[in-house]
C-alpha cells in the first residue's frame, strides 16, 4: 500500500520514492511508487500534477487496493524517482477545501444548514446544502467564515479510531469506518477528512460567495478562496470598468443604467415591428400583384432578405388576401417560411417537410404556418421545389 505523504504533510512540495510498478494505465504509461505526495481525485479534490523524474504526471487514481497510480505522459523504469508537486495548483487546492470546511462550518452554526455534499471545481466550488437560503443569510454566513479566516487559527491534523472518533463533536458523521484522519480547525470546526489543508485558516486570504440559488429544496452556494477569489474580482472589476466606460456612469449607477438600456431596447423592438408590419403590408401588396396561379390558388413564391420577424409579418400580410399560398425563402440564413390563405386546403407543414428533406434544415409548424432554417440549396433550387409542391397540392383541388 502507497504511504501518502501528504496526509501527515500538505506542504511536502519534493518527494523522493521507488519506482515498485512500472506499467500502463488505460493505455497511458503509469506507475505506482512506494511513497508519494501526489494527491489523487479523492473526496470531491482534484488531484494533483507534477513531475516524476522527467515524465509529467497528468492523472492520480486512488486505487481500490490503498496503491495510487500515477498515470504518466512517458514510460518511467522501476527504481528511484524524485517527484515534484505543482505546487500552485496544491496550493489553491489547499485553500479552497479549507475554506469549503469553514463556509460550511459557518452555514451550520449561524444558520443551522448542513451540508448535504460539495464539489470542488478548477475555477469555481459549490457546497449544496440542507435549506433554502435568503440573500441576507448568505452575507451572515460569509462573513462569519472569514471572521474565522482572519483571526489565523492553526490548522490540525491527527488520526483516531472509529470509537475516539464516536466520542468526538465532528461536524457530520463520516461515511468511512476504520481509522480516521480528523482535520481540526481550531476552536472552529471538526471532520473527517482526507484532503490537503492549508496549516492556518489566514493562508486561505479570503473565503468570497460567488452564487447562491435553490437547489433539491435545499441551496447550493458558489464560492472561491484565495488566489481565485483575486482572480473573480479582477475579472469582475475589469467588466464593471468597461461597462462604466461605455455607459459613461459611476459603478453604483450601472444597474439603473442598464434597466434604461433594456426599457429602451424593448421600446425599439415594439417600434421595429409597427414599421415591419406596415412594410410587410406595402411589400406583400407587391408580392400578391406578380403572383401565379396555381390551380384555384395564387401562390408566391420568392426571395425575400428579411429576418425571420419580418418574414413571417411579410407571410401574414400576403395570405390576408383571398386564395395565396406563399413560401418566401432567405438564401441568406436558410429561412422559409410557408403560409396559406384561410379559404386555402394546403398543408404548409407537409410542404416545409418536404423541402427540408430535400435541402436539409429543420423546421415545423402548423397547416396555416410553418418555416424552417438551415437549408443549403440554392435560391432557384429551393424557390423549383416550392413552386411544384404548391402545383401539385393546387392542381388536385
Amino acid at each position: 500500500m502507497t504511504t501518502r505523504i501528504y496526509y501527515s504533510d500538505a506542504s511536502a512540495r519534493e518527494f523522493d520514492a521507488n519506482v515498485i510498478d512500472a506499467s500502463t494505465h488505460e493505455g497511458r504509461p503509469a506507475a505506482v511508487l512506494d511513497r508519494t505526495a501526489f494527491y489523487p481525485t479523492s473526496g470531491g479534490q482534484p488531484n494533483d500534477t507534477g513531475l516524476l523524474g522527467a515524465a509529467r504526471v497528468i492523472d492520480v487514481i486512488d486505487r481500490e487496493d490503498g496503491e495510487i497510480v500515477h498515470v504518466l505522459d512517458r514510460q518511467l523504469s522501476a527504481g528511484p524517482v524524485k517527484g515534484t508537486i505543482d505546487w500552485d495548483r496544491r496550493f489553491e487546492h489547499m485553500q479552497q477545501h479549507t475554506g469549503q470546511h469553514i463556509l460550511s462550518a459557518a452555514c451550520d452554526k449561524v444558520l443551522g444548514a448542513r451540508t448535504v455534499s460539495f464539489h470542488l471545481g478548477t475555477e469555481r466550488s459549490t457546497i449544496d446544502l440542507s435549506r433554502d437560503l435568503s440573500p441576507a443569510d448568505v452575507a451572515r454566513a460569509e462573513l462569519e467564515a472569514n471572521r474565522v479566516v482572519w483571526d489565523d487559527r492553526p490548522v490540525s491534523v491527527r488520526f483516531v479510531s472509529d470509537e475516539e472518533a464516536a466520542a468526538l463533536p465532528l461536524r457530520k458523521e463520516p461515511k468511512r469506518t476504520g481509522k480516521l484522519r480528523i482535520v481540526e480547525v481550531t476552536g472552529y470546526d471538526l471532520s473527517a477528512c482526507g484532503g490537503t489543508h492549508v496549516g492556518r485558516t489566514g493562508a486561505i486570504g479570503l473565503i468570497a460567495v460567488s452564487a447562491a440559488e435553490k437547489y433539491k429544496g435545499g441551496a447550493r452556494i458558489e464560492f472561491v478562496c484565495g488566489g481565485r477569489a483575486l482572480r473573480v474580482f479582477g475579472g469582475l472589476r475589469d467588466t464593471v470598468t468597461g461597462c462604466v466606460r461605455q455607459l459613461s456612469v459611476l459603478p453604483v449607477e450601472l444597474p439603473d443604467a442598464i434597466a434604461r438600456l433594456q426599457g429602451d431596447a424593448k421600446d425599439s423592438q415594439r417600434t421595429v415591428k409597427t414599421l415591419q408590419e406596415k412594410l410587410a403590408g406595402f411589400e406583400a401588396q407587391t408580392l400578391v400583384s406578380r403572383a401565379v396561379p396555381a390551380g384555384q390558388w395564387r401562390a408566391v413564391v420568392e426571395t425575400a432578405l428579411w429576418d425571420a420577424p419580418g418574414l413571417k409579418a411579410l407571410a401574414a400580410a400576403a395570405t390576408a388576401a383571398p386564395r395565396v399560398v406563399a413560401v418566401l425563402f432567405n438564401p441568406l440564413v436558410g429561412l422559409v417560411i410557408v403560409a396559406r390563405s384561410a379559404d386555402v386546403v394546403f398543408d404548409s407543414s407537409a410542404a416545409v417537410k418536404a423541402l427540408v428533406a430535400q435541402f436539409g434544415g429543420r423546421g415545423g409548424g402548423r397547416p396555416e404556418l410553418a418555416q424552417a432554417g438551415g437549408l443549403t440549396g440554392t435560391p432557384d433550387g429551393v424557390l423549383e421545389a416550392a413552386r411544384q409542391l404548391v402545383a401539385a397540392a393546387g392542381d388536385t383541388r
